[in-house]
């Protein structure tokens, strides 16, 4: 077996235990996805007729957007859009929603080139390892899905004439842990990150990324943007995600003390899936070429210790303890991270609308349903 086949199946299987989230609509899910085609406008129309890849549509981030297309063409389109779902399995679930012929779910992997043969319009690249614990354990996956991935993605996007859009998903991890006259943090601060750190697989590769794609554009006019997300949350994530707000809303919900890291005085921003994905394809869809937004909600910045506080008020029975970092977390976690939204305002008119706790209930609202989320 081929050595990135071996390193694919260890990470799957990993991920197969627990990951039990899947794209079901439930109420919350259609008034999330209601929500974005509203602040979309008339926008949306600019998907009708149109080919769409999506690159890690298994995932979180990925199965959202296929929500939104599929309603699309259920209720908004009068001539459909089509989607290309592509995906390897590693971190994500196969989708059990509602069946859409013109959305193709395709496993593939970026970093070897896709045969695809038909004209692309938009290319989203959404693929890649997130959670802090697992990019720590398979660095060179997330590396490669990065670098290679987002390479072989635009030299597609190369071959197609027609394109209108290219939109790479990097991360607020290239910031590094920002001085804090830099919080919050605009997209003109150049980062504050360790090349050999336990975190550059993932802060590297994404900074390289965002390089690679900027320099498809100055020398191909690529039309690519380069979204930066400052810790989305919602319905979907896997409980066995490790990040924060999920590993949070397990405990809370088995009853057993939330686990806060160090002093519980580092903070973050918390950015609902509604807005995000909102902010996402606004920039897809209007952001200006070959440049990097920041998305995000800073009005909820805040300490880990008080967001555990947060579960105790909304889950009955919940407590919370901090603990030492166990040895499976990377050091260098940044102290502070709050975004500045001014540039994502401007250019393509980004607004958040639902707050921390409004968030917070509707994601412990449909976990509480959610099988994965009960020990």
């Amino acid at each position: 077996m081929p050595p990135h086949i071996q390193r694919a199946v260890k990470v799957w299987k990993i991920y197969l235990t627990g990951y039990t989230a899947h794209t079901r609509m439930s109420s919350i899910l259609k008034e999330d996805i209601a929500a974005i085609t509203t602040k979309l406008g008339r926008d949306v129309h600019r998907f009708a007729g149109k080919t769409v890849l999506i690159s890690g549509g298994a995932g979180f981030l990925g199965r959202y957007f296929l929500a939104f297309f599929r309603h699309l063409n259920a209720s908004v389109l009068k001539e459909k859009v089509r989607v290309i779902s592509v995906d390897n399995y590693i971190t994500g679930s196969q989708e059990t929603g509602e069946h859409d012929p013109n959305i193709s779910h395709v496993w593939a992997d970026v970093v070897h080139p896709l045969p695809v043969r038909e004209d692309i319009h938009y290319i989203i690249h959404a693929a890649g390892i997130a959670s802090p614990v697992y990019y720590m354990k398979y660095p060179l996956e997330t590396i490669e899905s990065a670098v290679t991935g987002v390479k072989n993605l635009l030299e597609l996007a190369r071959k197609n004439k027609g394109l209108e859009g290219f939109l790479f998903f990097s991360s607020s991890e290239i910031y590094g842990d920002p001085s804090p006259m830099a919080v919050p943090t605009p997209e003109t601060y150049h980062g504050y990150v360790s090349s050999v750190g336990p975190r550059a697989c993932y802060d590297e590769s994404k900074r390289l990324g965002e390089t690679i794609t900027t320099i498809y554009h100055q020398l191909y006019k690529v039309p690519t943007v380069v979204v930066r997300p400052f810790n989305v949350y919602g319905p979907g994530m896997g409980h066995a995600d490790r990040r924060v707000i999920p590993m949070f809303a397990y405990q809370a919900l088995n009853k057993n003390p939330i686990p806060v890291h160090g002093d519980g005085r580092q903070t973050r921003t918390f950015c609902y899936i509604s807005d995000a994905i909102t902010g996402f394809l606004q920039v897809l869809l209007n952001g200006k070429r070959g440049e990097a937004y920041n998305i995000g909600n800073p009005d909820s910045e805040i300490a880990m210790k008080d967001l555990a506080q947060v579960f105790t008020e909304l889950v009955p029975g919940a407590s919370f303890q901090t603990i030492s970092y166990p040895d499976t977390y990377p050091a260098g976690e940044p102290q502070r991270r709050c975004p500045d939204l001014r540039k994502a305002r401007s250019h393509v008119g980004y607004s958040h609308s639902v707050g921390l706790r409004d968030g917070l209930k509707r994601f412990i609202a449909w976990a509480e349903t959610e099988p994965g989320y009960r020990a």
